[in-house]
């Protein structure tokens, strides 16, 4: 790794404060503008964190026996927005290690999404009946802390090759009802331009019932150079296509973070934003609403806030459930309501997003709905006293007939309004697999 005080060239004029005030001053603006270079000097030791961070002994000890436990990586650039004399810096406490990682607790789990017992083909995930997840690739340019995946970030396993690949065609060829598929990670951006062009030209060639690609990124906040016109041109051959990235906390913004967010808000590509609630990080009502109005300015709609998973070595991270929705209450009405994000608890055991809200219905009465407001106004919704839907079991509508001949199984608990009368209830698979047993 070069260091950047042997650097030949001077600092730039046009230095964003961050890198000028940094170790890294001294790197060509040529070289800190090239998303290579930032991978080839990431830190990936203690050592190197002490000497380019100004770390103590014991904080460098202390990083040194988590990274041995959990993968370690952090960017030049990600890392010039540490705040050096703040030992709370939310910068910092998300990208290094730390000693609480080593502490478990007793609901830590290596896999708390099931991802891997709902997986179907290499990297892909099937949990919900129209999407898959899949997985390209286990590196990131920086190892969130507090990543859901952390049993598998950092390995160096071959996800994308064409094998594997196929594999994951041919899935998605026999279930032609999957339209959505999300490519995660890792970071799928992290693969080469080449290699990104010909997974998407397959996808778009061979499997014509997928009619939307997402991708999930965090590189337009730890590594906006990635985000180049080559790339955005790519992505947009392809549409529609998504990008859901993750910001965390306002320091997340820079000149270079949002620029990138303005090549892929240019080129017609929806952006989300998905954050995680972390405590110490950015678990403030007041911090929220200076991120979600930061994101909106830069064209990203807000779309999760996530719980903390249960992942191993994340217990110092979470916060009760009780603060998302302090927070979503301190949102509403307070901004846009598309500023608002959905608060989620991703269910343990592959339950999946649940979303979980303040409660605005107070009570209901036959034709009435007691609601209250942001400002705890309680008003009465008069509902009709006569109704008739439009879709009865006698006339169903053109797209319940449609979907009645496609053999579309709405399922979960919207299906128990199907006016079947054997669909009263739902029965968890354990008890339903117990009673045939004990019948048997």
């Amino acid at each position: 790794m070069s260091h950047p005080e042997r650097a030949d060239a001077e600092q730039g004029e046009l230095d964003p404060p961050h890198k000028a005030s940094s170790a890294w001053a001294r790197i060509p603006s040529s070289s800190w503008s090239d998303w290579h270079w930032q991978l080839k000097n990431k830190i990936r030791t203690a050592e190197a964190a002490r000497s380019l961070l100004g770390l103590d002994d014991d904080t460098a000890a202390s990083l040194e026996r988590a990274a041995a436990r959990f993968a370690f990586g952090i960017t030049p650039y990600y890392a010039s927005l540490i705040a050096p004399d703040n030992p709370d810096c939310p910068i910092r406490r998300m990208a290094l290690p730390a000693q609480d990682e080593l502490r478990p607790a007793p609901f830590d789990m290596t896999d708390p999404l099931n991802e891997e017992g709902d997986c179907v083909a290499p990297g892909m995930t099937h949990r919900y009946p129209d999407r898959v997840l899949w997985t390209l690739t286990h590196e990131c340019a920086m190892y969130c802390r507090y990543c859901t995946r952390k049993r598998k970030v950092g390995e160096a396993a071959a996800l994308a090759s064409d094998g594997l690949i196929t594999q994951g065609i041919e899935y998605l060829k026999e279930n032609p009802q999957i339209r959505d598929v999300l490519f995660s990670g890792g970071d799928p951006l992290l693969l080469s331009d080449k290699r990104l062009e010909h997974i998407l030209r397959r996808l778009r060639d061979e499997v014509p019932s997928v009619e939307i690609i997402r991708f999930g990124t965090r590189l337009p906040a730890t590594m906006p150079q990635r985000i180049t016109p080559a790339l955005v041109a790519l992505l947009r051959r392809f549409h529609p296509v998504y990008v859901n990235v993750h910001f965390n906390v306002p320091q997340e913004f820079t000149p270079e973070s949002e620029a990138a967010l303005a090549r892929l808000a240019d080129a017609g590509i929806p952006l989300g934003n998905q954050s995680v609630l972390l405590r110490g990080v950015n678990d403030c009502p007041k911090l929220m609403k200076r991120l979600v109005q930061k994101l909106t300015a830069n064209r990203v709609r807000p779309y999760y806030l996530y719980q903390c998973d249960l992942s191993r070595g994340l217990e110092h991270f979470r916060t009760p459930v009780a603060k998302g929705i302090e927070i979503i209450e301190s949102l509403r009405g307070h901004v846009s309501g598309f500023a608002v994000p959905t608060f989620v608890v991703d269910g343990p055991s592959g339950g999946g997003k649940i979303p979980v809200n303040p409660n605005y219905l107070i009570s209901m009465h036959e034709h009435k709905v007691a609601l209250r407001n942001y400002e705890g106004r309680i008003v009465i919704y008069e509902e009709p006293h006569e109704y008739e839907g439009m879709c009865t079991s006698e006339a169903r509508c053109v797209a319940c007939r449609e979907a009645a001949r496609e053999n579309e199984d709405t399922g979960g608990v919207a299906g128990l309004f199907d006016d079947d009368p054997e669909h009263i209830a739902l029965i968890p698979h354990e008890l339903h697999a117990g009673a045939e047993e004990s019948e048997a």
